[in-house]
């Protein structure tokens, strides 16, 4: 005959089982969001790129046409903060699952209203605006979608596991920037590029911007069905969530916590920069000449390698703490990543193999924070600012870094052109170690 205690231990187990659940389909959402709003984010960089004429005036000339071409996807990168901002105060008000279902079927329908433009030779200049228009909306979509999902996955995960999952979530990253140059590859090959009427112009570009709507569709009704709301989150007081998280974090101890982390990842932002724009064209290409199939192939290898090592930081960074981490990483970049940049700039002639496997190192290097960065950031704010304070201190913190190629002319000033890159990278590596040494270690913080 069962006792009152069994029961007591066959509901504690059903709990537990229960948590166990929540927890894994929390982090997987976080995983896929991260995945699909990088597949976003790099969708008119690889899948558009080639093929940017086709919303634009014939005969433009070369420096209009690359004002033109950045506008596509700096729009986006100025929407992301709107976004973090909107979606975060979301997040902490009224729900982190909430403002991920809202924020991904959002960019899911502005992707496919991208997918279905018309060219210039149907609409005019129009066509173009929309583009830019879109893709700004785009980016303010994509700025709420990892305010609520990485925060709701952080909350969910044990203590002890914490740094795993940030790291598990980042490498979502180079995962998407391999499956959208593969899905992109594999459109040419039937739908050939030769031109304003041939296939890939016409419709071959459209073919991984549905499928990324698609993807972002898949994941609202994941989230709608499979991710449960935030226990920590639900657990506060309901007058902490009706008042405006913005309001209580730019001021007091959340106020400086944001200052500290705005700092921090000015400098990683900056040396991200880097490695992430500058590194494929300005340095693979203007200075080492490799070709298309020789830039892709080094990238292709480069993101591979990174998806591994992004969660070998945030294990590393769980073991020896996330301070430790950065305050050991970023004179490592300062240093021997400057070193290896120089190496690469200035060497001339190197075989191909050993370009290669140097990319690879440099770009382990100085991408490597960002296996502990999601984690860390989301352990530096209370839970009722917690969303708000990740969504700003993430995105906010990359506009000044994306101007690094006018920090790059005026330091030519002062130094051969090829050097500016090697300085920029140094001086991101000495921030961002500045930054971290402004906080305290989080490892060991309890949400509870």
């Amino acid at each position: 005959m069962e006792t009152l205690s069994d029961y007591s231990i066959a509901s504690a187990k059903e709990s537990e089982q229960s948590i166990e659940v929540k927890r894994k389909n929390a982090i997987k959402g976080a995983f896929f969001s991260e995945y699909i709003d990088m597949f976003d984010i790099y969708l008119p960089v690889v899948a558009l790129s080639p093929v940017l004429f086709y919303f634009q005036p014939p005969q433009l000339s070369p420096g209009l046409e690359t004002i033109l071409a950045s506008l596509v996807f700096i729009t986006t990168l100025l929407g992301r903060p709107i976004g973090a901002l909107l979606f975060g105060i979301v997040a902490d008000r009224i729900g982190r699952r909430k403002a991920s279902i809202y924020s991904v079927s959002g960019f899911g329908v502005v992707t496919l209203l991208i997918a279905l433009l018309p060219g210039y030779e149907s609409f005019g200049v129009a066509s173009y605006v929309l583009l830019v228009i879109l893709r700004f909306v785009d980016g303010i979509f994509l700025g709420g979608g990892y305010t609520g999902a990485m925060p709701l996955a952080i909350e969910y995960s044990k203590k002890s596991q914490r740094g795993f999952v940030g790291g598990l979530i980042i490498s979502g990253f180079p995962a998407a920037y391999v499956s959208i140059n593969l899905i992109t590859w594999l459109v040419l090959m039937f739908s050939p590029l030769h031109g304003l009427h041939s296939p890939f112009a016409q419709w071959g570009w459209r073919i991984p911007f549905v499928i990324g709507a698609l993807l972002a569709g898949v994941l609202t009704l994941y989230y709608m069905f499979k991710v449960s709301e935030s226990e920590i989150w639900q657990s506060e007081s309901s007058e902490k969530k009706e008042k405006l998280a913005l309001t209580d974090l730019l001021h007091g101890k959340s106020g400086r916590n944001l200052l500290q982390v705005i700092v921090m990842m000015t400098g990683f932002w900056l040396t991200q920069n880097i490695i992430t724009i500058f590194l494929p064209t300005g340095l693979l290409v203007k200075t080492l000449h490799f070709n298309g199939i020789e830039m892709t192939a080094t990238l292709m290898l480069t993101y591979f390698v990174l998806f591994f090592t992004y969660i070998g930081s945030g294990m590393l960074g769980q073991k020896i703490g996330r301070r430790l981490f950065f305050l050991i990483v970023g004179p490592l970049i300062a240093v021997v990543g400057s070193a290896l940049l120089y190496i690469l700039s200035t060497r001339q002639g190197m075989p191909v193999p050993i370009i290669v496997a140097l990319v690879c190192l440099l770009a382990v290097l100085v991408t490597s924070p960002w296996g502990v960065i999601v984690t860390y950031i989301n352990e530096r704010f209370v839970t009722d600012v917690r969303a708000t304070g990740f969504g700003v201190g993430f995105s906010l913190s990359v506009i000044i870094p994306s101007f690094y190629a006018f920090y790059m002319d005026w330091l030519s000033a002062w130094m051969p052109l090829a050097l500016t890159a090697v300085a920029l990278l140094a001086l991101g590596g000495i921030i961002g170690t500045l930054g971290a040494a402004m906080g305290p270690e989080t490892k060991d913080v309890d949400f509870s």
